[in-house]
């Protein structure tokens, strides 16, 4: 399809709709595009969706949003790429950046200071359960296996023996050699579904530029060592390297700005507050860059953050589409992408244990609450099938009572 004005505006409203009323994650946000973009408008059939769904979840970056920058590709070129994603993510961001503004401007006027605040607590302790839920959740379906689970395991205990940034990409990139070398090629079912325009050569091009922008930004951060220079090279390169969905962001993240530009208490805090909004997880940069101790301004910040997080993202979607029905026949690459899914779930464990669980539970009396309303809430969410924002949203009322 031309990239026309009334093509364009259409996907924006109706990726922006999707933005107003998609929870639940990842997952439930693919069934919402289903319902949105097959069932209801048939811009795509069944068989085109499902190989879409397949390329974004073995590409870098936040699934769902790519899903979406996909259609808007297909539908309607780069122009239509950019109107779905700022659709789907303008509401999650604006409210990640409000919440940001509470925080760091109001916190310490709350009773008891920042630290101190209740509901802030309760965040946290949603957090370790939401990112618990992800941990089991993703084991199961990743780690079948005794191989997939040790590399798992290795890779757990690599990032937390040695916490310096640089270990998480070189112990995935190790998980993704170990894939290739011993592990079984994945089923990804029915092959050669999507027809795309895009030259090859274009796509070539567009995962060139995002090649060429990890090594040019650390070595441009380097040479001119402003915070927004800085920002926007580590939300890059923690956006190029997310396996596995919205939640492995997190350590990644935590790697680029605790405790340069922000507290771990106050990222934890962030990270439970953005499971009670709809839209992509990855929105969390919104507030990280509003939040953080950058000296910048808080809007500029958050854009730079954003726009960082998201980019490699892009670039690889529209890259990878001309070469998908090819690529996603060879069983290197499957048995690769089995390692590094495998290793994300390793990476996941560790996040759990820090900064999640370091941070949202203290000693003494109040961690004992704070342990019991976490297993409470991880109840909730597994057993009851509680929506992740209503569990959020008990947990910080319960915290303003009890902690």
């Amino acid at each position: 399809m031309r990239a026309t004005v009334p093509a364009v505006l259409e996907l924006f409203t109706v990726f922006l709709r999707l933005g107003l009323t998609s929870f639940g994650g990842p997952v439930a946000h693919l069934g919402y595009f289903r319902a949105e973009l097959v069932e209801r408008r048939g811009w795509l059939d069944d068989e085109a969706y499902a190989d879409l769904v397949a390329l974004c979840q073995v590409l870098p970056g936040p699934a769902s949003s790519q899903v979406g920058m996909g259609v808007g590709l297909l539908r309607a070129g780069g122009w239509g790429l950019v109107a779905a994603w700022l659709g789907f993510t303008l509401p999650s961001a604006l409210l990640m950046f409000g919440f940001a503004l509470t925080v760091t401007r109001a916190g310490h006027a709350l009773q008891g200071g920042l630290d101190g605040a209740g509901w802030l607590a309760g965040l946290k302790v949603a957090a370790l359960a939401v990112v618990a839920q992800a941990v089991a959740g993703m084991a199961r379906t990743l780690t079948p296996d005794a191989a997939r689970l040790s590399v798992a395991a290795l890779v757990a205990g690599a990032v937390l023996v040695f916490p310096q940034g640089w270990v998480q990409p070189l112990a995935l990139l190790l998980a993704g050699v170990a894939g290739w070398r011993a592990l079984p090629a994945p089923d990804l079912g029915r092959l050669d579904r999507l027809h795309v325009t895009l030259s090859r050569r274009a796509g070539a091009a567009l995962i060139g530029a995002c090649g060429a922008l990890l090594v040019a930004l650390p070595l441009l951060a380097s040479a001119f060592p402003r915070a927004d220079v800085q920002l926007f090279d580590r939300f890059v390169r923690a956006g190029a390297l997310v396996f596995g969905g919205g939640h492995v962001v997190l350590p990644l993240l935590q790697a680029a700005v605790v405790p340069q530009f922000l507290d771990a208490g106050t990222f934890v805090a962030g990270y439970g507050a953005v499971q009670a909004m709809p839209g992509p997880l990855f929105t969390f940069a919104s507030y990280l860059g509003a939040a953080s101790r950058s000296g910048l301004n808080p809007a500029w910040a958050a854009l730079v953050t954003t726009c960082g997080v998201f980019l490699p993202a892009a670039l690889l979607v529209a890259g990878a589409l001309p070469f998908w029905n090819d690529l996603r026949a060879r069983p290197g690459v499957r048995r690769a992408l089995a390692g590094l899914n495998a290793g994300v779930v390793g990476l996941l464990l560790a996040a759990l244990y820090s900064p999640v669980f370091t941070s949202a539970v203290e000693g003494g009396m109040r961690g004992r609450t704070e342990v019991a309303l976490a297993l409470v809430t991880y109840v909730a969410l597994t057993a009851w099938r509680v929506p992740p924002w209503a569990a959020v949203l008990c947990c910080a009322g319960v915290g303003h009572v009890l902690l």
